[in-house]
């Protein structure tokens, strides 16, 4: 795997919000999120940049990166999407939820669209089983989510990236 090289800023960046928790690594999933939040992904240079700020092993946060489902180490979209695929969800219709956004996006899971607007994710459960099945759109969730939703969903992101680009 190619390594990159943090920009100036993101160094910058990533010490300002490990300071910001004192650098403590009992500290390290709300500097993994706060990080993930500012940059979108979590490369193995941002993870080495953590584990030095908080003195502990790279080993250790790459652990934690990859224990939780939240936590990616590849470049997102623009407009995130994750199907949660617990069990109420699951049983509720989350597979064929799933097969919609694959077919309209024309991605798979853990890709992104060439144009770099959408990219989907699967998560283990959100917490919201009331509402299943259940998918985000970045922070946004939407319940009791059919296949027959799915274009309207993706629709109302697509005009929002239309009136960036014509604004």
């Amino acid at each position: 795997m190619t390594k990159i090289k943090l920009a100036d800023k993101a160094v910058e960046l990533i010490k300002e919000i490990c300071a910001q928790f004192d650098n403590k690594e009992t500290e390290l999933i709300n500097v993994l999120h706060q990080t993930q939040h500012k940059l979108g992904y979590l490369p193995a240079e941002v993870q080495e940049l953590i584990a030095k700020e908080l003195n502990m092993s790279v080993a250790k946060v790459y652990g934690v990166v990859t224990f939780y489902s939240f936590f990616t180490m590849l470049p997102q979209g623009q407009h995130p999407i994750s199907i949660c695929m617990g069990t109420a969800c699951y049983v509720r219709g989350a597979e064929k939820v799933l097969h919609e956004f694959k077919r309209q996006l024309g991605i798979e899971v853990g890709q992104t669209s060439v144009d770099g607007r959408f990219s989907l994710s699967c998560l283990r459960c959100v917490g919201a089983c009331g509402l299943a099945p259940v998918v985000l759109v970045g922070e946004k969730v939407y319940g009791r989510v059919s296949p027959q939703q799915v274009g309207k969903i993706i629709g109302e992101y697509q005009e929002d990236c239309n009136s960036v680009q014509t604004a």
